[in-house]
């Protein structure tokens, strides 16, 4: 079976791809699954996603093809918004839907004054615990394979930020909640905390993932639609990826000459042109056509670094 399963993939005819695809990823589905079936469907060479989502969670998922998968990592270090529901009074082994029940507690009356003070504390930078069961490493595994083996499991605190946490709604003893977050925050470990300060635990009942900076309005694509197209050709699934550039749409954009689209090409070193500036921090450089060359910011040297080149073919990098 499995070398018939081998020779299929190897009958798929991959092509190269580069762009981003803004997903809406589906319950149940893990992010590396939802990932490899667009990339099938895409039939793209290589690809990768840019930061997990549980398989209980939905919503914005950024796959990035081919070159693009160059910008990951910066867009696993962006600012995300999440719509979460909180059970209060229940607290499971996962933290949330998937676990087990492992204490049940009265939930206290609360008012919105208690529940907003309660709230307050969770926000700004703070320390938390992640929960043992994530994909976070140690001695080289997942944290979730040692705890789904009954092995002790205590994920090391950690600092991260919260720019905004607030109450939408309450039905019951649940919780709406919008999250805004840094990278690195759990919100499945804001539940838990948030259900501690209240004194009856909680866990996290449901979980979408609003935007992803730079995408804070992303017309987001189903599995379906992406199918759909996939029955159309080519051009039909080539509609629905992003050309890099926007996934740099939030970062200072400067046009390269003629010489400097050469030397960052080959990777030398310039001096910093003046008419660049003198902000700090990464800026997305263009060649004269439009295509997106680089990632590139002013070294404490004064001259040119490049942080992260791309192999465009002419056009795709354009906006």
């Amino acid at each position: 079976m499995a070398s018939r399963k081998k020779s299929s993939r190897e009958r798929i005819r991959w092509r190269d791809v580069h762009g981003i695809v803004l997903l809406d990823k589906p319950l149940g589905l893990s992010s590396s699954q939802a990932l490899q079936a667009v990339r099938l469907l895409l039939r793209a060479r290589k690809g990768g996603h840019t930061g997990a989502l549980d398989p209980l969670a939905t919503g914005l998922l950024p796959l990035c093809f081919g070159e693009a998968t160059k910008l990951a990592g910066n867009l696993l270090g962006s600012r995300k918004a999440y719509l979460a529901e909180c059970r209060l009074g229940v607290t499971t082994s996962t933290a949330d839907l998937e676990g087990e029940v492992v204490a049940t507690r009265p939930v206290p009356p609360l008012d919105a004054a208690a529940i907003e003070a309660a709230l307050a504390r969770l926000r700004g930078r703070i320390v938390q615990i992640p929960p043992a069961h994530s994909a976070l490493k140690q001695d080289g595994e997942r944290l979730y394979l040692k705890a789904r083996r009954g092995e002790a499991v205590q994920a090391p605190p950690r600092e991260v930020e919260v720019f905004r946490l607030e109450l939408l709604a309450r039905e019951g003893d649940t919780l709406r909640l919008l999250v805004e977050c840094g990278s690195g925050t759990y919100v499945r470990s804001l539940a838990v905390d948030l259900g501690e300060a209240l004194g009856c635990g909680a866990h996290l009942a449901s979980l979408r993932r609003l935007w992803v900076e730079p995408f804070h309005e992303p017309a987001m694509l189903t599995l379906a639609q992406i199918e759909q197209a996939a029955g159309q050709g080519d051009a039909a699934l080539d509609a629905l990826v992003l050309p890099l550039a926007a996934g740099v749409a939030h970062l200072p954009r400067v046009q390269l000459d003629e010489a400097q689209s050469l030397a960052v090409l080959q990777g030398q070193q310039i001096p910093w042109p003046a008419a660049f500036g003198t902000a700090a921090g990464p800026q997305a450089a263009f060649d004269q056509e439009g295509t997106l060359m680089a990632l590139i910011e002013r070294g404490e040297d004064g001259r040119l670094r490049i942080l992260r080149g791309f192999n465009l073919p002419p056009g795709p990098g354009a906006p």
